[in-house]
């Protein structure tokens, strides 16, 4: 049917449509799945499985934020038939990445009980390996968040599922389920095995190339959970100290590398894991401040740290932007974007700029528009699209910006 956009463009508003997956390009994509799927054998066909599940769960999110019910309920069935019928071929049935991805699809489908029962499956299947499998770290630990998540304060969590599950993690024995109390003795037990687990990460020199990306995977997972279960049995500032003793390390050891041999070993690997963990730590200060009383100023600067080093981070820049919508004044939020823009090559900081002043003046003309009689503007109007004219001119004058068809799509919405 002519000329159509493939697969998942930008969710720019138009009227009341939203983009999203068109159909061919939806066909195309299921297409090409199941070529390469007959194709792969192995480890590959295992690592297809993860990514088109992967797939199948970022629409299922998108019908979340649509709030479509019934493309949900209708996704969502495709999604669990697809995910049952990769369990059940004899290759995966260990494959712990597609159990947590299941669980994960059951969660979001508002399925809770089942959920739980994927992952208590998923976790007796998984053996014994404690905190030295990774993938077993990296079950647990989303087990544990999506538990906190349900938590209304943290007064008692010491008692919660999410406690017993990363307790569990630490005892090198066979996963037995939830029965409604975790024992004080072993919480003290597994605090003490986390402790020397992550001493032990955090001391030891990988060998080779390969182990080093594994074991910085496995660190990433092992300070998660360490921090989680310290927030959950301790509180918040504890759990903020080990984010950020590994953070410490994992800065001294990239800059180190790059010492010892000539190159800039910083950006290749250790990054991603440094990345990882700062998104935790993040995540975490948002989640506290939601549940309770918490100044913004650690979150504030956790973020704009963090921002300076990875600049092309869209989960941060999200982040960002949310904390800077609560305050009033711009001026802060608009050197900041000024600075990085200036000492990076990323485009995220230019588009989350523009973002930034939009709903700014967003909430503005809504506050100016309120048809309530005589209105007394609480925010005076400072040229604000002036302002955004002039970022969307620096931003297509810059090297990436000029080649990318989202800003200039931006602009034109815009401008009309």
């Amino acid at each position: 049917s002519g000329f159509n956009s493939i697969g998942h463009m930008d969710t720019m508003q138009r009227g009341r449509h939203q983009i999203g997956h068109y159909k061919e390009g939806e066909e195309f994509i299921q297409n090409v799945f199941h070529v390469l799927s007959q194709i792969f054998t192995g480890k590959e066909k295992s690592n297809l499985a993860v990514c088109w599940l992967q797939y199948e769960i970022f629409k299922v999110i998108q019908c979340l934020q649509a709030k479509k019910k019934k493309k949900l309920k209708a996704q969502g069935r495709k999604s669990k038939k697809l995910a049952k019928n990769f369990l059940k071929a004899p290759d995966n049935r260990n494959n712990l990445s597609l159990w947590k991805l299941y669980a994960y699809l059951e969660w979001l489908l508002g399925n809770t009980d089942d959920a739980r029962k994927v992952f208590d499956t998923a976790l007796c299947t998984a053996g014994t390996g404690g905190l030295k499998s990774a993938q077993l770290c990296s079950l647990s630990l989303l087990y544990a968040q999506l538990e906190v998540e349900l938590l209304e304060s943290t007064e008692g969590a010491v008692m919660s599922r999410a406690v017993h599950v990363l307790t569990k993690l630490t005892e090198n024995g066979p996963y037995v389920p939830y029965s409604g109390q975790v024992l004080p003795v072993n919480v003290l037990k597994a605090r003490k095995t986390y402790e020397h687990a992550l001493q032990d990460y955090l001391s030891k020199t990988p060998v080779s190339d390969q182990a080093q990306v594994n074991d910085t995977d496995q660190l990433v997972n092992l300070v998660g959970c360490y921090a989680l279960f310290q927030y959950l049995t301790v509180g918040i500032d504890a759990a903020v100290l080990i984010y950020t003793q590994a953070s410490e390390k994992l800065e001294a050891s990239g800059s180190q590398k790059c010492e010892n041999t000539g190159e800039n070993f910083g950006i290749l690997k250790f990054p991603t894991a440094l990345e990882a963990v700062t998104l935790l730590h993040t995540n975490l200060l948002r989640f506290h401040m939601k549940i309770s009383v918490y100044p913004l100023n650690p979150l504030r600067e956790a973020l704009t740290e963090a921002l300076k080093r990875y600049p092309s981070n869209q989960s941060l820049w999200r982040s960002f932007i949310h904390i800077q919508r609560k305050s009033h004044s711009a001026s802060k939020a608009r050197r900041f974007f000024d600075s990085v823009t200036r000492s990076s090559n990323s485009l995220e900081p230019w588009l989350f700029a523009i973002q930034a002043e939009q709903m700014r003046k967003k909430l503005t003309e809504k506050v100016q528009r309120a048809d309530v009689g005589e209105i007394h503007c609480t925010i005076p109007e400072t040229g604000l699209t002036n302002r955004i004219v002039a970022l969307f001119e620096h931003a297509v004058q810059s090297e990436n910006g000029t080649h990318c068809p989202l800003l200039w799509r931006m602009y034109l919405n815009f401008m009309v």
